[in-house]
């Protein structure tokens, strides 16, 4: 049985505002470190994602987690997603590296999973102080409003994330080669804000090669919730059991297809 959402919702919340917002703007150089190179963890990380981990285990007993800065220290964390126990899956800061320089695009991710697949999700923006929401086969909600991607739109009309920082050079540079053919790309180094962009229709589609389950398990069925088709690169379906593909979601199928071979065909 899923939790009460609203209430995951407010532990969210409550574990930003003590946890993460004090903070922003106002890190020591001894509250930031990097755990690979390149890639930032800060106090902030980490002391939200304890709280997190506990009070949502509390809230579901019987549940696992799998927390971003858990599964850097130990991979083994990561095959909790293959219990048969409830899994929360954890992101407490993510745009990390946004939140160390002080800039907005930073938020909070958690998503529920359960037989492999994602259950529930929750994107919230802590200085927006808005939260969405998606339940399988429930919809997907920010507050009170119903979420919905863009309907379908050629190509050159379409806007979106276009993230080819982790691609293979070759791939890397015919991506940054196709941006032109269309309206507007970009890249937040944020999940969090680029899902809700995408879910509330402010863009039409995002390109990504990492896959880690708490950038993108909530995300994915908030897409699919607010009415939008997303799959690996090679076609086949997302779960977040899956690390590796890639992944592209379009406004639907067809649009998908016509992003893939824009980007990807010779």
């Amino acid at each position: 049985m899923l939790p009460d959402t609203d209430r995951v919702s407010t532990i969210i919340r409550e574990v930003a505002e003590a946890e993460i917002l004090p903070r922003f703007r106002r890190l020591a150089t001894s509250d930031i470190r990097e755990k690979g190179p390149g890639d930032l963890v800060t106090i902030a990380d980490e002391s939200s994602e304890r709280e997190l981990a506990r009070r949502l285990r509390d809230l579901l007993p019987g549940s696992v987690v799998i927390g971003e800065e858990a599964a850097a220290a130990d991979q083994a964390v990561l095959q909790r997603i293959f219990n048969e126990e409830p899994v929360w899956i954890i992101d407490p800061v993510d745009g990390t590296s946004n939140f160390a320089s002080g800039k907005p695009q930073f938020g909070v991710i958690v998503a529920l999973a359960g037989g492999g697949e994602t259950l529930a999700g929750w994107i919230h923006d802590p200085l927006g102080r808005r939260t969405a929401v998606a339940v399988k086969g429930e919809g997907a909600w920010l507050d009170s409003t119903r979420l919905r991607t863009a309907g379908t739109a050629p190509l050159a009309d379409m806007t979106g994330v276009l993230s080819s920082r982790y691609f293979d050079p070759s791939i890397r540079e015919r991506l940054e080669d196709r941006r032109h053919r269309f309206a507007h790309t970009f890249s937040l180094r944020c999940a969090a804000h680029e899902y809700l962009s995408l879910t509330s229709g402010e863009t039409h589609f995002s390109l990504y090669r990492r896959i880690m389950p708490w950038d993108h398990a909530a995300g994915t069925l908030m897409h699919a919730e607010a009415g939008g088709y997303h799959a690996r690169l090679d076609g086949s379906p997302y779960a977040p059991t899956e690390q590796t593909g890639g992944l592209l979601l379009a406004p639907d199928r067809r649009s998908w297809a016509e992003l893939r071979d824009l980007l990807f065909q010779d």
